[in-house]
């Protein structure tokens, strides 16, 4: 389909682009001034907080080609509008779904490819001061795994100690990302010598985020280390057991926290929103992660509550969620 955009020049308006997410997070200002030097527009919500019903009349009312969202904190709640009113609104005109951020599973991208089959799903690893590190695209026909990204043209994965992590290998290392980059955080010289290395005479960010690199030269995301519980003398990344917990059709969202704990040091822990009306089921949820991680990444104790209070912006508190835990299961700091 020709939108008007060539390699040299834009010869008639571009698409209509619609940030679900708040302009102030990196996902939407991007994708909006992307659709904006296209020579397209950009369409706007009037409620501060996300409601579907709004955000699918205004794509159907603005004939709106692309979106972006902020992972499963969206995709799911959109999904689940779809399943209970697939007829309500006229969709036809969306091409594309772009999200980063957040965990974007694999059952909720395939679940709206199935309600929207012309729709291609764009999952960006990318931060603030790290763009471009990563990317998986979904489409009819087209599966792409949760958490799995190729890596873009200028990202490699390191160790603690600067070696690049060879594919295949099981080796934890950092994403770093190279070529333009912002000069740093202002006046914090710190944490701008932190993030920004230079590696064999080339300067790269590296925001925090481990990753493991597959056979094929694609990335498994871990998450960030600045969350990572130390529990029994291993290390655990919160966001790979948080990723698989979401998969569970009782949990609507979930946030995995280390609590102290005399004989581990830290137990894990998962803070569960459950879906409408499902009951907790504690085993079932332990079970579910250990079919898919090693048993030591299994929480020792889930805990329910009544919403998990993400941001606009689809971020989380762990220290509050840490705090609500520990207080649920009578812990004392």
């Amino acid at each position: 389909m020709d939108y008007g955009v060539t390699q040299d020049h834009v010869t008639r308006p571009g698409l209509v682009g619609l940030p679900a997410c708040p302009l102030m997070h990196g996902t939407g200002c991007m994708t909006q001034l992307i659709v904006l030097s296209g020579g397209g527009c950009v369409v706007t919500l009037e409620n501060p907080h996300l409601d579907i019903a709004e955000l699918f009349d205004t794509i159907e009312a603005n004939r709106v080609n692309t979106i972006a969202i902020v992972g499963d904190a969206f995709a799911k709640p959109m999904l689940r509008a779809l399943d209970a009113e697939p007829e309500r609104w006229d969709l036809s005109s969306l091409i594309v779904i772009a999200s980063s951020g957040v965990m974007f599973s694999e059952s909720s991208k395939a679940g709206l490819i199935r309600h929207l089959p012309q729709v291609m799903i764009v999952d960006a690893f990318s931060s603030s001061e790290a763009i471009g590190m990563g990317q998986s695209v979904t489409a009819a026909g087209v599966d792409a795994g949760t958490a799995k990204f190729s890596l873009g043209a200028n990202t490699k994965v390191f160790t603690d100690d600067h070696r690049e992590v060879v594919p295949g290998s099981g080796e934890i290392g950092k994403v770093a990302v190279g070529g333009y980059q912002p000069i740093g955080y202002y006046k914090d010289p710190d944490k701008t010598a932190a993030t920004f290395l230079t590696v064999d005479g080339k300067r790269y960010s590296v925001p925090g985020d481990f990753a493991t690199v597959e056979a094929d030269g694609s990335i498994t995301l871990l998450g960030r280390g600045s969350v990572c519980i130390n529990t029994g003398g291993e290390k655990v990344f919160p966001e790979e057991v948080e990723e698989v917990l979401k998969l569970h059709p009782t949990v609507a969202d979930a946030v995995v926290v280390g609590v102290p704990d005399d004989r581990f040091g830290e137990a894990i822990t998962a803070v569960v929103q459950l879906e409408p009306d499902a009951v907790l089921d504690h085993d079932d949820l332990v079970h579910a992660v250990k079919e898919k991680l090693a048993g030591y990444k299994a929480p020792k104790s889930v805990v329910a509550i009544d919403t998990i209070g993400r941001a606009p912006n689809g971020k989380v508190d762990y220290k509050r969620l840490r705090q609500y835990a520990m207080a649920t299961l009578g812990i004392q700091a």
